[in-house]
């Protein structure tokens, strides 16, 4: 195998490779930081690489291998978003406000590294993860390695940039209205949002009033699997946690869902402004429908009613912004349209979000038999492929929110709701060589049937050997 090729191997093959003694974890370790040094100011995935501190911990993993160990993730390097504690560096939540080093790792990086895995570095993220795109004053744009000129999305997007670029085998993200499955759609990858409370936030309790999820962005679906198995343990969350899964998801990979019921529908929802859906994007949910087909499933064509779900997200959106803004040190660094989206959110009353909280399970009942009560849903991921870096660039809060809330519409949705929605690639488009996506929105507490399903497509439509060219 040579360079190119184990960089893009995926972590469930790394992890076979290290145990099986064909490949060390300095030699994985070493070939990412070469690629980091050689790619990384074209994309700007990284904000902080851990070069020594990873060579160390790839020592370790060798001590550990040779003792005998056979942790799932051993000597495999992850990237991790700068939104979590890693010991001994500043987590900047994409700002300039902070300044301590944390003093321990949060929850989801010690369940990792005590699986195995080796830290590489650091990702970017827009200010406080409000944006669907990665640009910042403090650290610069990030950018899409299938076409530099456009965004990887956010507020994810320095993780799946540096996925798709092959400077990580997988990252960590996490998603409040999108921030994994955005990222994922605009950069070829297979994105999940997992069912709200199922992967630990620790040490803290929830994020955007219940709205943020912790995960990962990665090449493949069993390399998902993997790493949420991994994290996903009882005591995760100081929140009620979801009823526990009926099986691994890496088992739920390996096994093929059966016939199901989908639904499928191009209608978007309206959070505030007046959506945006594309020819190319209607086209590439109309031919995933032909692709389930072709596996067997039941496709009927139904919209959701959506209803005025964007009251009900705006409120808990906006006023989970409000606390962030308030919460960080040095708020005078903040960027002004970072303030003016804590002073959009000071116009939400706690009466409004509480209400808004309440709804989410009426909210998910209602959609899902408006649909039929399907097994998955089928829908856009975002409104167009990437769209162009620096579209809102010195634009105001106000005029950002409507414009995202045009173009990134469905994804919002379902964490309002709470329940589990995936992305997944859906090809490549022609004219532009732009990666296309759809999502898979799965029932309440069952992340297993969306992976056994995305593993199935994934099997019929392989994406994961395709790499931008850089």
């Amino acid at each position: 195998m040579d360079r190119e090729e184990l960089a893009y191997a995926g972590v469930a093959r790394q992890a076979r490779m290290v145990r099986d003694g064909e490949v060390s974890p300095r030699e994985l370790v070493e070939l990412y930081l070469e690629r980091i040094d050689r790619l990384n100011g074209k994309i700007n995935a990284y904000r902080v690489v851990m070069a020594e501190e990873a060579l160390e911990d790839a020592r370790r993993a060798e001590e550990r291998r040779a003792a005998g160990e056979q942790a799932p993730l051993l000597g495999v390097p992850i990237a991790i978003k700068d939104n979590v504690d890693v010991t001994g560096q500043v987590t900047t939540f994409g700002t300039d406000c902070y300044e301590t080093p944390a003093t321990e790792d949060s929850e989801i990086v010690r369940r990792l590294r005590s699986a195995g895995a080796i830290v590489l570095g650091k990702t970017n993220l827009p200010e406080l993860a409000i944006c669907g795109f990665t640009e910042s004053k403090t650290w610069g744009v990030t950018r899409n390695p299938w076409n530099l000129d456009h965004t990887p999305g956010g507020s994810s997007g320095g993780s799946a940039a540096a996925v798709a670029a092959g400077l990580a085998p997988a990252a960590h993200a996490s998603d409040g209205a999108g921030s994994i499955r955005i990222p994922s759609a605009l950069c070829g990858l297979f994105g999940l949002k997992p069912q709200r409370n199922r992967v630990t936030f620790a040490p803290f309790g929830e994020h955007w009033k219940g709205m943020s999820v912790n995960g990962f962005v990665t090449r493949s679906v069993v390399d998902q699997a993997l790493l949420l198995d991994t994290v996903i343990a009882e005591g995760s969350t100081k929140s009620p946690a979801p009823p526990p899964l009926s099986r691994t998801l890496s088992e739920a990979a390996a096994e093929p869902p059966g016939k199901l019921r989908i639904a499928i529908s191009t209608k978007p929802p309206r959070v505030a402004a007046p959506p945006k859906v594309t020819n190319a994007v209607e086209a590439a949910v109309s031919a995933m429908g032909d692709v389930l087909r072709s596996l067997g499933h039941e496709v009927y064509e139904r919209d959701p009613a959506y209803g005025m779900i964007g009251n009900a997200i705006t409120p808990r959106y906006l006023g989970g912004i409000r606390e962030d803004v308030k919460g960080v040190p040095n708020p005078d660094r903040l960027e002004s349209r970072t303030r003016g989206f804590g002073r959009l959110g000071a116009t939400v009353t706690g009466g409004q979000i509480r209400r808004a909280i309440a709804r989410g399970d009426r909210d998910a009942e209602r959609i899902a038999e408006s649909l039929g009560n399907p097994d998955v849903f089928v829908t856009p991921t975002t409104g167009s492929l990437p769209l162009d870096a620096g579209r809102w660039e010195g634009k105001g809060a106000l005029r950002t929110l409507m414009g995202m809330s045009a173009w990134y519409p469905f994804a919002p949705v379902w964490n309002h709701t709470g329940q589990p929605a995936a992305s997944i690639p859906a090809g490549w488009d022609e004219a532009s060589g732009l990666p296309k996506a759809v999502m898979l929105v799965g029932r309440p507490n069952d992340e297993p049937t969306l992976i056994s399903l995305a593993a199935q497509i994934e099997a019929a439509r392989p994406w994961a050997q395709r790499t931008p060219n850089l």
